[in-house]
């Protein structure tokens, strides 16, 4: 099975920037960083959930910000991602137009609080992206998402 031991791999950095980089990984996200940070890296849960929160949403943000007009870019010079991002567009939201038809806006929050692989921290800002979901009200729901997404890991790990 694939695994990656992260205690080594930042080994040579203060335990708070380790944590912080590792809640910065895809699919891993806070889910890992936060155990690994109290577990691991011997950090209080206030600041393992801190510094994990922070590093998760560094891409959650930059995705939100650049995703749009790097799409925009690409489908008005290369055809090819033209017709990509019209059939993901397209697909996504014929696959997911009844949760957000129920769910609104605060789809992207529950997306973004799901700690679970495969759906959660970078789910929400894509989802956010690919249903055309304004900066103003996207930034705040992905930010008390990972909040959310952080609270419960931190409890789960902590025993609560």
């Amino acid at each position: 099975m694939f695994h990656i031991d992260y205690s080594t791999w930042f080994q040579n950095f203060p335990p708070g920037l380790a944590t912080f980089l590792i809640a910065m990984v895809p699919i891993s996200e806070l889910r890992a960083a936060i155990p690994i940070g109290i577990k691991v890296y011997h950090l209080s849960a206030a600041s393992a959930y801190l510094w994990s929160v922070l590093g998760n949403l560094v891409p959650m943000i930059l995705i939100l910000l650049i995703l749009q007009p790097i799409a925009d870019f690409l489908s008005r010079h290369i055809t090819f991602f033209k017709k990509f991002f019209d059939w993901l567009f397209e697909h996504t939201r014929k696959r997911g137009a009844k949760k957000f038809e129920k769910w609104g806006e605060f789809a992207v929050f529950l997306l973004t609080a799901t700690p679970i692989p495969l759906l959660g921290g970078w789910t929400g800002p894509l989802a956010a992206f690919v249903f055309n979901i304004k900066l103003k009200k996207s930034i705040p729901l992905v930010i008390l998402g990972c909040m959310a997404a952080g609270a419960i890991v931190t409890f789960l790990t902590i025993g609560l």
